[in-house]
């Protein structure tokens, strides 16, 4: 087997008889905005937990007009439950960019796409091919898995260097007159067939090609070097109520879970972030007891990157308590669903 035998035609046969039926390749010709709502919603999100929030995303945006025109706490609202909100800022970004530059028209070309907030080198081929029929590659996770084996390569995928071999090979197979199509099919073959951890080879339409499986090696691949440690940070939350209300902050406008609502809450635990938690609602004009009370629960919640162990509280305080701070205010709870809730504290609205 040498790298430049083509095998697309058996992939795309195979493609053809088993490829998934999905809610964002019901329409023909292909819509890019369609195709670029799909490709951000499905980073770091299986399939089947994507295909109801794709719904009913659709349903209040339709099209990049619709989208452009919504503020971002409803974009942030529509989008609660998928996490990793930075996608959904970003794509709200870029589109009002695309409405307000290229009159609501996703460009074309790869130089202008990858200009737009939060759109990289995969998400941009998978719109040019699948959308646009260009053959532009469009290398994720399940690519980097798939050329692994078939090429038995023994190397880091996430390192740049292995990530663009496989990238060159990928463009070696592309058929011209169907990219999208053959993108589409690695996709569905390496969530299908060639999946992590133990692959259905016996099955494999290209089971006479792949090097792995020469090797008896399919299983050992693909070499994937990760930094293991991730930090822990111990959270305090305290949730005030104040009769039928919640006292809520918003997060400031960058960095984790910007923008969104949230209780107080600090770093620390025990005593400490009692008394950080009374210093900082406080600064809100709301006092709380000195004294720290015992935690109603605990809440654990993993990012990729850190874990917050949480330990939640309540205080009811009494009387009219105004709030004069612009990321301070007070939500009556049964209208908890009309804020987009930063991450883990929309579940907190179920322990109170």
């Amino acid at each position: 087997m040498t790298d430049t035998i083509h095998w697309a035609p058996l992939l795309l046969t195979w493609f053809g008889t088993h490829r998934r039926d999905l809610p964002w390749r019901c329409d023909a010709p292909r819509d890019p905005y369609k195709v670029w709502v799909s490709e951000i919603m499905l980073q770091q999100t299986k399939v089947e937990a994507v295909r109801p929030y794709y719904d009913s995303w659709m349903e209040r945006f339709p099209d990049i007009p619709s989208l452009a025109a919504a503020s971002q706490d409803e974009v942030l609202r529509q989008w609660q439950g998928l996490g990793y909100y930075s996608r959904a800022r970003n794509l709200h970004q870029a589109v009002c960019e695309v409405q307000s530059a290229y009159g609501g028209k996703v460009p074309d070309t790869k130089k202008d796409i990858l200009q737009l907030k939060g759109i990289g080198d995969y998400t941009a081929g998978a719109i040019l091919s699948i959308a646009y029929g260009q053959p532009v590659a469009a290398v994720d996770g399940n690519v980097l898995r798939v050329f692994a084996r078939l090429y038995d390569i023994g190397e880091n995928i996430l390192s740049t260097e292995v990530k663009k071999k496989i990238t060159v090979l990928v463009q070696e197979q592309l058929p011209a007159d169907n990219p999208g199509t053959f993108n589409e099919a690695l996709m569905d073959f390496g969530a299908m067939v060639c999946i992590p951890k133990s692959p259905h080879c016996d099955i494999c339409p290209l089971q006479a090609i792949c090097r792995a499986q020469r090797a008896g090696r399919e299983k050992e691949l693909p070499v994937r070097i990760t930094k293991k440690d991730i930090p822990t940070e111990k959270i305090t939350v305290l949730v005030v109520t104040n009769g039928p209300y919640w006292l809520i902050h918003r997060r400031p406008e960058k960095g984790l879970l910007a923008s969104m609502w949230e209780f107080p809450n600090v770093m620390g635990a025990g005593e400490e972030g009692w008394k950080a938690v009374r210093n900082l609602l406080q600064t809100a004009g709301v006092k709380v007891p000195a004294d720290c009370s015992v935690p109603i629960g605990t809440l654990k919640h993993v990012f990729s990157h850190k874990i917050w162990q949480m330990s939640i509280y309540e205080q009811e305080v009494s009387g009219s308590v105004d709030i004069d701070k612009e990321d301070w205010q007070w939500l009556r709870r049964d209208q908890y669903t009309t804020i987009p809730w930063a991450g883990p504290h929309g579940k907190i609205t179920a322990m109170v």
